[in-house]
């Protein structure tokens, strides 16, 4: 039975710490608790809205909607092999205690996505990655509420459409599926994966264990970014632009120290938070909202800060990027309630 709470403070469930409520909050506490959300966001004619760990979003001070969070956590081992496990995980559980634990239960391949903010169950949603690793290298399956069946389904990798920072649930049907468990395959077998100059250097060219992987992913990543207990942030706000290899070459001509890496065929994918450094944002604040001061890539709130504050800083840096690189930057984030058209 499902428990909605009216005019919900939302504030300490959203990593901006933008002061924000909702009409409606509902927690889940079991699978079945979906439909019934579903129902009564229906009932209420409002929209609905699913919270992972509020590590992705811009509030509003009010959303009237129906926001709804998994309470539920856990993992279990479905079925395993010589070489690997297949593990399922619950959509509330939170994303870097999996990975500790998968750590420490020896199952091998999330190492490099430590840190990375947020739930199990939103992780899918923006195919996360970090260091050379996409969740989408581990994932197998998942179980969601489809709104427009009313029913439960499995989807596969192939169903998911898995892209850079994209799914099928961003992109081809945002807000159809509600995710409430995620199936991974996980080997026993360490193979460290250091692709990511930054990493590989920090490792010093040594063949690492697990835990010394993980543990230097989450000191690079503290060191960069800074915590959202105490300063408000999203991590990443830009996603890194893919451009294609002609253009590439033109930019090279005219910045022969752009950051990039090689992408899928035909076209190369640009460090971001180097282009926005480069146009002079690094350290940059305008009023409760800036850029940090060690990593550009990162828009913090200093504390009183709001959604049209960020989202206008945002837009000037985009247009100075834009003029400079003749390249188009993308939120990460998603804003609630979008803004009208």
């Amino acid at each position: 039975m499902i428990h909605p709470q009216e005019n919900a403070d939302l504030t300490a469930l959203n990593s901006f710490a933008f002061e924000a409520r909702a009409q409606y909050l509902i927690d889940i506490e079991q699978e079945s608790d979906i439909a019934d959300a579903v129902a009564f966001t229906e009932q209420k004619q409002l929209p609905l809205i699913v919270f992972g760990g509020g590590s992705n979003l811009i509030l509003d001070p009010f959303l009237p909607a129906v926001v709804i969070r998994f309470a539920r956590e856990g993992y279990r081992k479905l079925s395993e092999t010589d070489a690997d496990v297949l593990v399922e995980v619950e959509a509330g559980h939170n994303w870097h205690q999996l990975v500790l634990a998968m750590a420490r239960e020896g199952w091998h391949g999330l190492e490099n996505l430590a840190l990375i903010p947020g739930t199990v169950g939103a992780a899918p949603v923006q195919n996360i990655g970090a260091y050379g690793v996409e969740l989408k290298d581990r994932f197998v399956s998942l179980t969601a509420f489809d709104q427009e069946s009313r029913h439960f389904v499995e989807l596969s990798a192939e169903q998911c459409n898995f892209a850079y920072r994209n799914s099928i649930f961003k992109s081809e049907c945002p807000g159809r599926y509600i995710i409430s468990r995620v199936r991974f395959r996980l080997s026993k077998e360490f193979v460290p994966l250091l692709g990511y100059g930054g990493l590989r250097q920090a490792l010093d060219g040594a063949r690492p264990t697990a835990e010394a992987v993980l543990q230097t992913v989450v000191s690079v990543r503290q060191s960069k970014l800074p915590d959202p207990a105490v300063i408000g942030n999203a991590g990443s706000f830009f996603e890194n632009p893919i451009i294609p290899d002609e253009q590439f070459a033109q930019l090279k001509t005219r910045f022969p120290d752009v950051v990039a890496f090689a992408d899928r065929p035909g076209y190369t994918k640009l460090a971001a938070g180097w282009l926005i450094d480069q146009a002079g944002w690094k350290g940059y604040r305008q009023g409760a909202v800036g850029v940090y001061d060690k990593q550009a890539l990162v828009l913090v709130n200093h504390g009183g800060g709001d959604a049209k504050a960020l989202m206008a800083l945002a837009a000037e840096i985009q247009r100075s990027v834009a003029e400079r690189y003749g390249v188009n930057l993308v939120p990460e984030p998603r804003r609630y309630p979008k803004p009208s058209v």
